[in-house]
């Protein structure tokens, strides 16, 4: 009777076990709620930051510059700023994608490495090292498609009288050409938060995102570069494509607006590469910087 009741005992104690797919599951789900969790707490300045850079953009460039006379765009006098207005609506809707990434990515990244060394505390979670990092780019992305359907509407309608946006929305590229840019800028983010220091993360801005935001077709179409040429050889339409920012801006007007766009054949592939090249750095540069 006694054997009966210490195996009975030990049976309630013990209890199955969770297969370590199922406790990685599960440790993946809690950092990300964690982070949906902050980021519900911290929403203002989060939508402060979302908005204040395309406001002022459309702000300055189709509201000022209309009102004081200042030539914006190209095309006939009655329509050009209307055309620039559709290009910059949907350039800054890519360029809000790329600092969401790079500020809830990197950024993070960069103190969670710093002196505290928080970074210690989520991979001890019962869950891959790389799946860690692989949770901060889907954060980083979530919050990239938050500010996206934030920042559309406001730089549809922020512009002077008789300048107008033409947005027309393409559902198909829409839900696909996103989130993938989206998962590109995250894995940006994860490359630059994991290769530069705490101490330098400054530099970061001054030498990477601020040639990539000027050089990544935010105020004009790839296609036209095609005049800024040495001989035959248009040189800066060749060197932009090395840009990742561009091909997102693409595929923002592409998925936002009729106005012409590089083919969406050579889009989803280069952002499909760089989703896969930037992950993979990025996990390599984590794991070394974790493990070091």
């Amino acid at each position: 009777m006694a054997t009966h009741e210490v195996q009975a005992d030990h049976h309630i104690t013990v209890g199955p076990r969770r297969s370590s797919l199922s406790a990685s599951r599960a440790a993946f789900g809690a950092l990300l709620l964690r982070d949906v969790t902050v980021l519900r707490k911290d929403f203002g300045i989060f939508l402060l930051r979302t908005i204040i850079q395309p406001f002022l953009l459309c702000f300055v460039f189709l509201f000022v510059f209309p009102k004081i006379g200042q030539s914006v765009g190209s095309g006939g006098p009655a329509d050009a700023a209307s055309i620039f207005a559709t290009v910059l609506v949907a350039g800054v809707v890519g360029i809000s994608i790329m600092f969401q990434g790079v500020q809830s990515v990197a950024l993070q990244m960069s103190q969670e490495f710093g002196f505290t060394r928080e970074i210690e505390d989520r991979v001890q979670a019962p869950c891959p090292i790389w799946l860690v990092a692989v949770e901060k780019v889907i954060s980083g992305a979530i919050q990239g498609m938050i500010s996206a359907a934030i920042v559309l509407p406001i730089a549809s309608i922020v512009h002077a009288k008789g300048v107008e946006a033409n947005i027309s929305i393409h559902w198909l590229v829409l839900i696909t050409v996103v989130p993938l840019a989206c998962i590109a800028m995250g894995s940006l983010g994860l490359v630059l938060g994991t290769s530069f220091e705490p101490r330098n993360i400054g530099l970061m801005f001054g030498f990477v995102i601020l040639p990539i935001t000027f050089l990544g077709g935010t105020y004009y179409q790839w296609n036209r570069l095609a005049p800024v040429k040495v001989g035959a050889w248009h040189w800066l339409q060749t060197i932009v494509l090395v840009n990742p920012l561009l091909y997102v801006n693409e595929g923002m007007r592409a998925a936002f607006t009729d106005v012409p766009h590089m083919h969406l054949y050579v889009i989803y592939p280069v952002l499909i590469a760089f989703c896969v090249g930037f992950l993979s750095l990025g996990l390599h540069n984590f794991r070394r910087r974790v493990l070091s």
